[in-house]
């Protein structure tokens, strides 16, 4: 990949006042190049903050093909950043030395197997610290004192396993040959360690910290490295770092999220689902090291616990999310409320301490996600890495809450066109979230498969609902959908439709929806069961038969717990009949279908049953499927992103624009710029 030079130090300055000048529509091109802030950490003082940048190459502009790649930055205030790596170093699991004068990563360069790296914060030469041969480190953690490093790395190598396959016995036996990561200490020196000590760890873990005192680890295992058991079965261990035993089990009943240690050892701030039923982490808990015992602290509450943080102090940050809108909020070391504050404008996704300093990572209406210094009910903007959208002339964004036919409140974000609705109406999408526990917030809300402001530039209005199943608003609101499929959470988005309608922003005869995942679900139902209501379809990785899901996904009892509360065979008619395939004989609702080829959480078959099914039953009912090579449940290629948005956006300008459901389908190749790979007219020659 072919990547602009950047200078070792670099201001991130502010915004001049000629880039504003000429607003313009954003466009494919500018989500294709889009930065955002990833992984932070702040130093132990709480003085340095060091951070990745994300991004992808720009395919539009000729760079070669491939996924993100990452840059370390350390930031000292607003706009001061020090690029730290080489341009071909890409670090992930960023982290500071405890006596903070050391930022390490993990990388694999061209000779080695990824292993944990450090670069001197007063400047040097980054140099690798520890690792295993013939593994790649997963994930590491400093040793308080900082003199060792424990890694969690990749199982020992199988040479008889390997002299099968170079043999041509490459058959793969599902879900029975998964093989158990390994843990290990390495001594810190001048050179790496060469012979690390293993540590026993118990089953699948996926995360692993270490305790002040330097004796006590703190495991996040399960089983198998089944998904399913991600979900269901994964549990906090309390393990003996010299011995390996496990001293104690937090025994939670549902989901796991962030765990992290308190400063003195003594206790842990857990988010968790509160039942085995509850369909997401959402919720804080304060767990005892010694007993495993643990307890709530905003169980019931209106709202999602999203990450927490543990100050010098003793005190806990969390980032809250009510709805759309996140909150800061801070714990005394006994959970007791200490303060809150709303980060109006701001959508935080993560939060960061060191010392008694706060940092979090959030969005905005208008930009991706920046570095922000929080102080004092006061959110300093540290970062801008997109200077250029200055240049955009965005729609108005913000939430809109209306009625649902039962009587609920359903709340959403809102991005008007740029200028605003004419009279009548204007073009909408709905932009349906996948879980369905999840929801938007308002921020940044566009992306290679999430309209946004890009549709907004060409004149359309797009909602994002938080329907229901949406996390945000309690485990109550997000257990309202489980045992019936479809209703009320999709309902929900005729209703919206029809509230948007009422308040005249939007066309009743022009509105689509899109979503992946489950949002690739309810687009298939809108665009069969609900297919006089919407006008255009496009569907990702989506599900189209609840049935055959079932026995194709790596999920399956996570479908049961916290969706259908019932198997398939409990009532197959039942089934069948909240499965969009069913309803095809309703469908007249131009639909584009789109799924990575790899994907194991929904598989490909499900979107070529709905497209055979409409192709076969509907043949004058404008259908397509593109499948991406080597994309799973989402695609992570540069290439597959620009052609994923080019395409969703040519389907509705086809048929949602204009409101004609018997328009000619666009080219099935879209019209690349002359200076991408492979870039040409657009015509099938």
């Amino acid at each position: 990949m072919t990547r602009k030079l950047l200078l070792a130090a670099t201001l991130l300055g502010s915004v001049s006042i000629a880039a504003t000048a000429a607003a313009r529509p954003m466009t494919p091109e500018d989500v294709a190049k889009l930065k955002s802030v990833g992984a932070i950490a702040v130093s132990p003082d709480g003085q340095r903050v060091a951070y990745t940048t994300a991004a992808l190459p720009d395919v539009t502009e000729g760079e070669d093909n491939g996924s993100t790649t990452q840059e370390l930055k350390i930031a000292t205030g607003p706009d001061m950043a020090s690029l730290y790596l080489p341009e071909d170093v890409s670090p992930s699991g960023v982290t500071f030395s405890p006596d903070g004068t050391m930022v390490s990563f993990t990388w694999a360069n061209d000779d080695d197997d990824r292993a944990v790296w450090g670069v001197p914060v007063y400047g040097g030469t980054h140099r690798k610290l520890a690792g295993v041969e013939d593994s790649d480190v997963r994930s590491y953690v400093w040793a308080p004192d900082g003199h060792s490093i424990y890694m969690l790395v990749g199982a020992e190598t199988d040479e008889q396993r390997d002299t099968q396959r170079k043999g041509g016995f490459d058959a793969i036996v599902y879900e029975e040959e998964a093989r158990l990561p390994r843990m290990f200490v390495a001594q810190v020196g001048e050179t790496p360690d060469e012979d690390p000590r293993q540590i026993q760890i118990p089953g699948y873990v996926n995360s692993f910290d270490v305790a002040a005192d330097g004796k006590t680890g703190i495991v996040m295992s399960q089983p198998t490295p089944q998904i399913d058991d991600t979900y269901t079965s994964q549990r906090v261990h309390i393990i003996d770092l010299g011995t390996g035993n496990v001293r104690t089990v937090v025994e939670t009943p549902g989901k796991l999220g962030d765990v992290e240690i308190s400063p003195d050892g003594r206790q842990l701030s857990m988010i968790a689902g509160v039942d085995k039923n509850d369909p997401a982490d959402t919720t804080l808990h304060l767990v005892d090291v010694a007993t495993g015992s643990y307890r709530a602290l905003n169980e019931g509450a209106a709202e999602a616990a999203v990450d927490a943080e543990w100050l010098a102090n003793g005190s806990l940050a969390a980032v809250i999310h009510k709805g759309a809108s996140s909150h800061i909020r801070l714990y005394a070391p006994n959970g007791a409320l200490l303060t809150e504050e709303p980060a109006e404008g701001l959508s935080l996704s993560s939060v960061e301490t060191g010392g008694n300093n706060i940092v979090v990572r959030a969005s905005a209406p208008t930009h991706p996600s920046e570095l922000y210094f929080y102080s004092n009910g006061t959110f300093e903007r540290w970062t801008n890495h997109n200077a250029w959208l200055s240049e955009i002339d965005f729609g108005t964004q913000r939430t809109f809450t209306y009625t649902a036919r039962d009587g609920q409140e359903i709340e959403g974000v809102l991005i008007e066109p740029v200028g605003g609705a004419p009279a009548g109406g204007a073009p909408l999408i709905l932009n349906v979230h996948g879980g369905p526990e999840a929801h938007d917030s308002n921020g940044w809300q566009t992306a290679y498969s999430k309209p946004g402001h890009v549709a907004a530039g060409q004149g359309y209005a797009v909602f994002l609902p938080n329907y229901r199943g949406s996390t945000g608003y309690g485990t109550a609101f997000s257990k309202q959908h489980q045992g019936n499929y479809t209703d009320p959470e999709f309902t929900d988005l005729v209703d919206a439709k029809r509230a948007l309608v009422a308040e005249g922003i939007a066309d009743a005869d022009r509105v689509g929806v899109t979503g992946g995942s489950y949002g690739g679900y309810a687009t298939a139902w809108t665009s069969t069961y609900f297919s006089d209501e919407f006008v255009a379809g496009v569907m990702f990785v989506g599900i189209s038969n609840q049935i055959s899901k079932f026995g194709t996904t790596d999920i399956p009892y996570e479908m049961y717990n916290v969706h259908s509360l019932a198997w398939p065979w409990d009532n197959w008619q039942k089934m069948l009949e909240v499965s969009p395939i069913y309803h095809v004989d309703k469908a007249n609702t131009p639909l584009l279908i789109m799924h990575g080829e790899e994907d194991t959480r929904v598989s490909p078959s499900q979107s070529y049953e709905l497209y055979r099914s409409i192709k076969v039953r509907k043949p004058d009912v404008p259908v397509r499927l593109v499948l991406y090579p080597g994309e799973g449940h989402g695609n992570s290629k540069a290439a597959s992103r620009y052609d994923y948005n080019l395409r969703m956006m040519r389907w509705f300008d086809t048929y949602l624009k204009t409101g004609d459901r018997n328009a000619e389908m666009p080219s099935p190749r879209p019209m690349l710029p002359e200076t991408a790979k492979g870039g040409g007219d657009g015509s099938d020659d």
